[in-house]
């Protein structure tokens, strides 16, 4: 999968156990077509009449690189892979992919259907429940790994909506709820720029403001929060909680959802939301970036407590991914840079991730040495850091 004439130190750094720190729980039953070809896009809705999922880049990987660890020829039709994926098991599928991934650790975001208005058509596939999917500790045991937390503070805060009584009531167990669940987690996650955008007004709202929106918002519980205070005011709580337990606090943006364009954002406001959070210690990770991950490595390279990824983009782009991991690399610090899958769904896209992840920096790397831009040991060094060892200093694994 890699480059033949890269050096033999790159090629062991490039496919050492990565550390996947943001991924999703794979579906642990039997998929139909139908179902199969709803979890390979990130658009939620099934292909025209007459096409296929399938005829997608990522569509075609798939059939490339995972048959074979399904015991079939690369190329094979779908109708075959899909017979063999259902021969075979979902467990065995999940088992072979995930310890296929080469992940030493599994981050997992905990969300489940509906836990943000943030959340892209594919984050939230029809007829998928929370028992449907794979828990972290069951990622972890079917992919050979360690695995551990990442929570979703929008879903913290549906739950206290749903069993607060008052505004008072809300405002007091939010704080308390979010402090309780970062207490087994390694991470905070939010999905607030779907509604918001980056360009957040960078202090607190009042309290008298939230309670407004608290009543308003305890009207209808089970809905997403939507009103901009009071996802201001969650934001903020899980700063507080971010900052008290040392844990960074992810942002979902770019493409896998109905995130900002980041070069739309009112750049102003965008840079003071970001430096107010800046003498916090709290490190921000803006996720999934593409296709404005220019836009994100240069806030990366100019604010220290900035970290970027490209998640899903590298796999949903296959054979084009190598161009993308070059763009990312332009301006990016390489300190600041950190894989992850995205894996959803189905144990496939943590396979190809990772796999496409280390086929794009290996081109990155090759192209660098070749050039004597780089020595071999400065490409070993770099990818490690950005498989596994800058995730295990943000996270503190």
């Amino acid at each position: 999968m890699l480059p033949v004439d890269l050096p033999d130190t790159v090629r062991d750094a490039l496919l050492a156990p990565l550390v996947d720190h943001h991924c999703h729980g794979v579906r642990r039953d039997d998929l139909t077509r139908a179902q199969f070809e709803l979890l390979i896009t990130e658009g939620g809705s099934p292909a025209p009449p007459g096409t296929t999922h399938f005829d997608t880049p990522l569509g075609v990987a798939l059939r490339r690189w995972c048959a074979p660890l399904l015991d079939l020829e690369p190329h094979a039709p779908p109708a075959v892979y899909l017979a063999r994926r259902a021969e075979l098991g979902a467990g065995e599928v999940n088992r072979r992919l995930l310890t296929g991934a080469g992940v030493v650790a599994f981050l997992v975001d905990d969300d489940g259907p509906g836990d943000g208005p943030g959340d892209g058509p594919g984050d939230d596939v029809s007829g998928i429940d929370d028992v449907d999917l794979l828990s972290a500790a069951e990622m972890g045991r079917h992919g050979g790994a360690a695995a551990d937390e990442l929570v979703r503070i929008e879903r913290i805060e549906r739950d206290v909506a749903e069993s607060a009584q008052a505004a008072l009531d809300y405002l007091d167990s939010l704080g308390e709820a979010l402090a309780a669940r970062a207490a087994r987690a390694v991470g905070l996650k939010t999905v607030i720029a779907g509604v918001c955008g980056l360009d957040l007004e960078p202090g607190r709202p009042s309290r008298g403001s939230v309670l407004a929106a608290a009543n308003r918002r305890l009207a209808e519980p089970k809905e997403p929060a939507t009103e901009p205070v009071l996802l201001r005011h969650l934001l903020w709580s899980a700063i507080d909680v971010a900052r008290e337990r040392g844990l960074p606090l992810q942002f979902h943006t770019g493409f896998a959802g109905s995130a900002p364009d980041l070069h739309r954002c009112d750049p102003a406001r965008m840079s003071a939301f970001v430096r107010a959070l800046q003498p916090l210690g709290v490190p921000v990770i803006l996720l999934h970036c593409y296709p404005f991950h220019r836009q994100a490595a240069y806030l990366a390279a100019v604010y220290p407590h900035v970290y970027v990824d490209i998640g899903l983009a590298l796999p949903h782009t296959a054979a084009a991914s190598a161009r993308v991991m070059e763009e990312l690399l332009e301006l990016t610090p390489f300190h600041k840079q950190l894989f992850s899958s995205h894996c959803r769904g189905v144990a496939e896209t943590a396979y190809l991730g990772a796999l496409y992840y280390r086929q794009a920096l290996g081109a990155a790397l090759r192209a660098r040495l070749g050039a004597g831009e780089w020595s071999v040991a400065d490409a070993a060094r770099i990818a490690h850091m950005i498989g596994s060892g800058n995730a295990r200093r943000v996270y503190r694994l």
